[in-house]
């Protein structure tokens, strides 16, 4: 093997950090006190952080730390004075998801390592490169890639790619969910995940019928464990660089338990002894008894989705006594797990006592207390030996230790402590050292970012929109722009005066008609004086891209005016087929919680953006909403899965449509399986409508405004125009509204 594989272990707190690293991991991701996906966790203090970096440098080890949540904008003005400690004492990467802490690392903390989190959603060759180019130096692909599609992204990108291994598999693409977020404001995209997948649902059919009397007190949303280490040859083999373990939220046991199994395997593997490589059943058992649910899957990497993944009988992790029992006493190994050092004592009559460490080619050498000739009894060889050998806390002990000394020599027992203490304390200052930064140059600018507000609204962020006076209420939103998903929906927002823009979905036509129909869709658009925008797939995989590659010229030759981008594999692959960046639109997956992100997003040559569906009022009005779309209606998604609820209960039948998933509340939230992505999407139970605060909507003068429509009729389209309309002109009857809506979190907001 010319590259070794990573073994990265997960850190929840400084135990099982240390514990981890005995059992053989060569890097541990953790979280400090701020900005991590596990909230919940005990986590790291910054003291304990710190001790962290330094604990796992002298093991030869690394550390890389989570900021891997969206920041809004006053997080962002923290961010800096967060991250210098940790900077200065070697953190050795971090690990992101928000465009603006990418962007903001990059800017000020140059020259430290970023990798991009599994929840920016890479899920090809396109997405990676457009991180890579722009300053990330490994990436964390999606779980549900192939073995395939990570070889592909590893061919055309040579990127470093870590992977997930083992543990917890979320059932929406991570960075994609926010039914946690919608139904109880716990938002996963701010680490605090309420689970609400591993509760049990029933799927009804179109008619809202149950489609089988089987379906009770089943968790048809909850996924089975991954569990990899069969298939470790074909994961290294398909460019993996970094074996990732879930469990941040876990107990030390398990951590260890499994790090030191896949460590064993991934051993044996890379010292290729010639022999087939094989997993023997009492460790796959141990892995098991380790905890897991409902057995194990071996995840997306050999299939795209399917019913063998799900727990459907029950949700919990459970473990079993003898599994804690086999790792309960994981510290107590510690003294074998300590770093060896060389060492030479020098004890002569009348020169100060000498000793020299040596650690993995690094040298030191210390003076002690000068030596005294013996008045009663001399040191002893042995007494030397027993004192020296001593090394307490420390992460050293010796593996070879000489003695040269002049006979009748004597030295306070004190004075050799002493001497023994400051030789590690230099070694270990020596050792560190390396790791060692100064403080970035541009420090006293980074310290004055305490706020993070749009220029144009540093006076109206803290205005109440009935203090505005005049121009700002009383300005009619000019643009209206409007999604739609079927050919239902199309027809009947044509005919509506006031759309300016269509989003036509690329699911409202199967893929062989979507070439040689768009151009007659584009053209009744631009009959009626409307824009066009096609809009690309919620999910952009390699099939995916390899399709859209071939069929462009086509697609850009049925004149559309533009693209609803849905991720980063898509903005890379519009730029690369050379669309003009007026012509690209960024919808709300591509999070803007910031300036800081805003920033980065127009580095990527992404100018106009999609409000955020998370963030409230007041922190709208702190972005700005000048270059932003802004969402006033529709069923928001809630989760986009790899997995299809229509095939794991009833049976692939190739036919799209919309299903109900029903909660134990009775509650019911559609589903749309898009079978030629093979992908389903989870829509929220009510739609948001804002009409009712149109004019707080108005003074947050967003560019635009946007109707999304997904399972709506003609007859449900025309009467969301008439809400409109009636917004526009104050004339809106809150006694004749929708029957049921929601506020998304334009009032509330997440934490």
């Amino acid at each position: 093997m010319c590259k070794k594989t990573e073994l990265l272990a997960p850190a929840g707190s400084f135990s099982t950090l240390k514990a981890v690293i005995d059992a053989g991991a060569d890097a541990v991701y953790a979280a400090g006190c701020k900005f991590g996906a596990r909230a919940y966790a005990p986590n790291f203090t910054t003291e304990e952080m710190l001790t962290a970096i330094d604990y796992v440098h002298l093991k030869g080890k690394r550390l890389y730390l989570t900021v891997n949540t969206l920041l809004k904008g006053h997080e962002i003005g923290e961010l800096y004075d967060y991250l210098l400690p940790f900077y200065e004492a070697g953190l050795d990467a971090v690990i992101v998801q928000d465009m603006g802490v990418l962007h903001f690392v990059k800017k000020h903390f140059s020259d430290l390592p970023i990798h991009a989190s599994t929840q920016m959603t890479v899920t090809g060759a396109y997405g990676a490169k457009l991180l890579l180019d722009y300053g990330c130096s490994r990436i964390v692909t999606a779980r549900e890639l192939s073995l395939a599609e990570i070889a592909d992204i590893y061919k055309q990108t040579g990127a470093e790619i870590e992977s997930f291994v083992h543990g917890a598999l979320c059932y929406s693409y991570s960075g994609q969910c926010l039914l946690s977020s919608m139904i109880g404001g716990r938002s996963g995209n701010r680490g605090r995940c309420a689970q609400p997948c591993r509760l049990p649902y029933e799927l009804l059919d179109s008619r809202k019928k149950a489609v089988s009397k089987k379906q009770k007190d089943i968790y048809p949303l909850s996924l089975k464990d991954l569990c990899t280490v069969q298939m470790i040859p074909e994961l290294v083999e398909s460019g993996i660089h970094a074996f990732k373990i879930e469990g941040r939220m876990k107990q030390a046991e398990y951590a260890a338990g499994v790090t030191g199994i896949y460590r064993k395997y991934l051993d044996l593997y890379e010292e290729d002894s010639g022999k087939p490589y094989q997993v023997r059943d009492e460790d796959y058992q141990k892995l098991l008894a380790l905890g897991s649910r409902c057995g194990f899957t071996d995840g997306y990497y050999k299939r795209q989705n399917g019913s063998s993944m799900v727990t459907f009988r029950t949700p919990s992790h459970e473990k079993s006594i003898e599994g804690a029992a086999e790792t309960k006493n994981i510290e107590d190994n510690s003294a074998e797990n300590k770093e060896k050092i060389k060492g030479i004592l020098r004890l002569f009559i009348n020169n100060p006592a000498i000793l020299m460490l040596e650690y993995k080619g690094i040298k030191v050498e210390t003076e002690g207390d000068i030596v005294q000739t013996a008045k009663k009894q001399p040191l002893s060889r042995e007494t030397l030996f027993l004192k020296m050998q001593k090394t307490g806390n420390t992460p050293f002990c010796f593996e070879n230790l000489q003695i040269e000394m002049e006979e009748n020599s004597f030295l306070p027992i004190g004075a050799i402590n002493q001497l023994r203490r400051k030789g590690i304390e230099k070694l270990t200052e020596l050792i560190l050292n390396k790791f060692r930064r100064t403080p970035p140059a541009d420090e006293n600018m980074a310290h004055s970012m305490t706020v993070d507000i749009h220029p144009d609204n540093k006076r109206n962020c803290m205005v109440s929109p009935k203090n505005e006076a005049g121009s700002q209420l009383s300005r009619s939103l000019a643009h209206l722009s409007v999604l739609t998903e079927t050919m239902e929906q199309f027809e009947s927002v044509i005919e509506q005066p006031e759309a300016e823009r269509i989003y036509l979905d690329s699911s409202i036509l199967k893929r062989e008609q979507l070439c040689t129909r768009l151009r007659y869709l584009v053209s009744l658009a631009h009959a009626k004086g409307k824009k066009c925008y096609l809009a690309l797939p919620h999910i952009f995989r390699m099939e995916t891209a390899h399709w859209y590659e071939s069929h462009w010229k086509e697609l850009a030759d049925s004149r559309i005016d533009g693209c609803l981008v849905r991720n980063l594999e898509e903005l890379s692959f519009l730029k690369n087929m050379g669309m003009p960046v007026s012509g690209i639109q960024g919808d709300y997956h591509l999070y803007v919680y910031s300036m800081e992100a805003l920033k980065g997003w127009e580095t990527l040559s992404l100018h106009q953006y999609t409000l955020p569906v998370e963030l409230n009022a007041k922190e709208l009005r702190r972005l700005g909403g000048s270059k932003g779309e802004m969402i006033i209606y529709g069923f928001q998604p809630v989760m986009l899965s790899a997995q299809c609820l229509h095939k794991n209960i009833i049976g692939c039948d190739g036919k799209e449509g919309t299903s109900y998933l029903k909660d134990r509340y009775g509650k019911l939230f559609p589903v749309r399986n898009h079978c030629d992505e093979c992908y389903n999407i989870l829509y929220n139970i009510s739609p948001v409508a804002l009409f009712h605060q149109f004019k707080e909507v108005q003074s947050l003068n967003p560019a635009s405004v946007r109707l999304s429509f997904s399972v709506e009729d003609s007859r449900e389209v025309a009467l969301v125009f008439q809400y409109y309309r009636q917004a526009l002109a104050g004339t809106l009857n809150k006694e004749h509204y929708l029957l049921d809506f929601t506020n998304g979190h334009f009032k509330r907001g997440v934490e």
